[in-house]
């Protein structure tokens, strides 16, 4: 696979910020076909970090549904593939440089 289909974006959330402060863990959206292996080469090249350890996850799709003005529309929203991603400890990721 190649490095750049790996990574398809951070996970910005309280939680995140929370693993990123006490255990320097980085949540990252990535590709459903990628395996660790691949992830911890791709934060390596992208970010220059040294990779402690690659966690993944698959969050399942999940049910939606909306009143509009012709009925209940209903759907399900796609699963995704996120990966926890420790660095080592004098390390960090700069999430923000690009905005």
């Amino acid at each position: 696979m190649i490095l750049t289909d790996v990574l398809i974006k951070p996970i910005l959330t309280e939680k995140a910020n929370l693993q990123h402060e006490k255990l320097k863990t980085y949540a990252f959206k990535v590709s459903k076909k990628a395996n660790k292996l691949e992830i911890k080469k791709a934060i390596e090249v992208f970010y220059g970090v040294t990779v402690v350890s690659v966690n993944t996850a698959v969050a399942p799709g999940k049910n939606k549904s909306r009143q509009t003005k012709t009925g209940v529309v209903q759907g399900i929203k796609p699963s995704y593939k996120k990966a926890f991603v420790t660095v080592a400890k004098e390390e960090t990721i700069d999430l923000f440089a690009n905005i």
